[in-house]
């Protein structure tokens, strides 16, 4: 189905990412989780469609059925970045979605980054990409790490990031035909909280990698459980963010096409590459 977009509108990348390693380390007073993981882009990408508007209006024209368009975080990235535009200022925004909902891929938070920077340039907002990862952090803890836009270490809830190298591989995800609630994820009773923190973290002195909230969200959703144990024969498996997708990791993109074919006769299932940098920086 081809998405009627104005002609005017532009086209921009809004990429997933991967948690390769995450862990609980606390939970703050507030409610929210004291976290590490290392956040990995993968060139799996949504396309926001964008076109001007010089009467202040935003309109998302996309939305999801049932969700009205200004609770959508692309519409709500550009209504809190339009007070420091021109008041006339305006956008038209399309959404093309390839990455899966409720995956813990980032979609919706990488979705409103892309808004951010781009309407940024395009409204000559001149913010500082910290700036822009501070108004980011207000809609979600994953937008500020899109507008960091390079493979990170991060803390805290998600928004403290230094950069991290990670070798270049190829990736199978799977997605169980589940969503997962990350709420109740992060309130059960078997959630583990107190995982060590890291002194001097780099891609190999975390390995083994792990995701502290797999265990529970097993225990909880079978099919996720399920998939793991058809994607687990194929190599080292993982599940990112609170689920529900799994990924494996391979070294080149033979290994991972073989994998690819196989398991997704299976399960809903992409094959992609990681990146180094966020599409809009290169």
């Amino acid at each position: 189905m081809v998405l009627p977009v104005s002609a005017a509108a532009q086209a921009y990348p809004a990429p997933a990412k991967l948690n390769l390693d995450l862990r609980i380390t606390g939970r703050r007073a507030d409610g929210y989780h004291e976290l590490e993981s290392i956040f990995c882009l993968i060139d799996l990408c949504d396309t926001v469609y964008i076109a001007l508007r010089d009467d202040g209006q935003i309109l998302l024209h996309t939305p999801i059925k049932g969700v009205p368009p200004e609770t959508d975080l692309t519409y709500r990235a550009a209504a809190a970045l339009q007070p420091f535009s021109d008041g006339r200022n305006g956008a038209d925004i399309w959404l093309e979605k390839r990455i899966p909902m409720g995956g813990g891929l980032g979609g919706g938070s990488s979705d409103a980054a892309t808004v951010l920077m781009v309407l940024n340039k395009l409204w000559r907002c001149a913010l500082t990409q910290q700036q822009l990862m501070n108004i980011g952090l207000q809609l979600g803890a994953d937008v500020p790490f899109f507008i960091f836009g390079k493979n990170a270490f991060a803390k805290g809830i998600g928004e403290q990031l230094t950069e991290l190298d990670i070798p270049q591989q190829w990736y199978v995800v799977v997605k169980p035909p589940v969503h997962i609630s990350t709420a109740v994820i992060f309130s059960h009773e078997r959630l583990t909280r107190n995982s060590e923190p890291s002194i001097i973290p780099s891609f190999q002195s975390l390995q083994p990698f792990r995701n502290d909230m797999q265990a529970v969200v097993f225990q909880e959703y079978s099919e996720v459980s399920a998939a793991y144990s058809a994607l687990e024969k194929f190599g080292k498996t993982l599940m990112t963010g609170s689920g529900a997708c799994l990924f494996a990791a391979f070294n080149s993109q033979e290994e991972a096409v073989s994998v690819f074919e196989r398991i997704s006769k299976i399960y809903e299932a992409y094959c992609i590459r990681g990146l180094t940098l966020h599409p809009l920086q290169i």
